[in-house]
């Protein structure tokens, strides 16, 4: 709660720095209340910690999207900087995510809340993909503005299937499906080559690189929630979200010593997204692997979530978050 009150603490002069990457807060708590709720239904653990996310998360939300607003009314260039930012613009996306991981969260529990949700969340992200893509294309972009946060635009895409089974046709639930794998793959090449061909990313985007976990993990859900099956492409998938988990803990040299930055919530959801994936495929296989991986990947998220939590709310009584960069 002390999140809530620093940020509501925002004065206005500095509203106009208010950045869009806020939401990417809301995705990596929406994701961690998610586990909480899935590790609930699955493994038997207490609920009472996924009921407190998910209040949190929503407020923050709605927190969030207030001053966001507020920002738009009072100061309606520094948004339309940001919305042809080459790098801000694919963080508008991450309203969307939030909004769709939020109908997830109430799934089961208030389902007109939940069907809510995922129709908005579904329709913003369409719109954001196309607009992004529009963006992409008619502009010339260099290759250093290539990044993992590239991956966000799309990755919302895979999750409306998981969002929306039971609330939106399944033939719209496939064309969201299909955007989401076709471009993850055309996207990874491009990243990849920037990344062994070309400079380093700054430090303040090196956690973005976290959001290689996640196209896989959540295509994986995804898949499964479409198909109902385990079959190869599944296995492929959630194997190489596991393999991309592995990679970034393996470079933890990359990640130390980093000064704060708000990208710091990458970190997140991309590990919230390979826990659940963990937990479903304990699920479908009952394998005790996957039940003490879920346990252990839920640990290591919950952990990571509070260290950049508390990180966020220091440097957030320092004033140094919403400022001109």
């Amino acid at each position: 709660m002390q999140e809530q009150e620093t940020i509501k603490s925002i004065p206005s002069d500095r509203l106009q720095f208010f950045p869009v990457m806020m939401f990417a807060i809301i995705m990596g708590l929406a994701g961690l209340s998610l586990v909480y709720k899935r590790i609930n239904e699955v493994l038997s653990f207490p609920s009472f910690i996924a009921t407190f996310m998910a209040i949190l998360t929503t407020v923050l939300f709605f927190v969030i999207l207030y001053f966001y607003i507020l920002k738009l009314i009072k100061h309606k260039n520094e948004v339309k900087k940001e919305f042809s930012h080459p790098i801000r613009i694919n963080f508008f996306a991450a309203s969307s995510i939030s909004i769709l991981i939020l109908s997830m969260i109430y799934r089961h529990n208030i389902d007109s809340l939940a069907q809510i949700f995922c129709i908005v969340g579904a329709g913003l992200h369409i719109f954001f993909t196309f607009y992004t893509i529009k963006f992409w294309i008619n502009n010339n972009l260099e290759i250093q503005h290539s990044n993992p946060a590239w991956f966000i635009p799309i990755v919302g895409n895979l999750i409306v299937p998981i969002a929306g089974k039971g609330f939106i046709d399944d033939s719209i639930l496939y064309f969201y499906f299909s955007i989401g794998i076709f471009f993850w793959i055309i996207l990874f090449s491009i990243i990849l080559n920037r990344i062994i061909f070309h400079n380093q990313f700054a430090p303040k985007f090196m956690p973005t690189l976290f959001i290689l976990i996640a196209p896989p993990a959540i295509g994986f859900i995804s898949y499964i929630k479409l198909t109902g099956n385990l079959d190869f492409f599944a296995q492929i998938l959630f194997n190489l979200g596991l393999f991309f988990t592995i990679l970034v803990f393996v470079m933890y040299k990359n990640f130390i010593n980093i000064k704060f930055f708000i990208s710091w919530w990458a970190f997140t959801f991309p590990m919230a997204a390979i826990t659940l994936a963990t937990i479903l495929m304990y699920e479908l296989t009952s394998k005790w692997f996957y039940g003490f991986l879920s346990y252990f990947l839920a640990t290591i998220t919950t952990i990571i979530v509070l260290l950049v939590a508390v990180q966020t709310i220091k440097h957030m009584r320092k004033k140094e978050i919403c400022i001109m960069e």
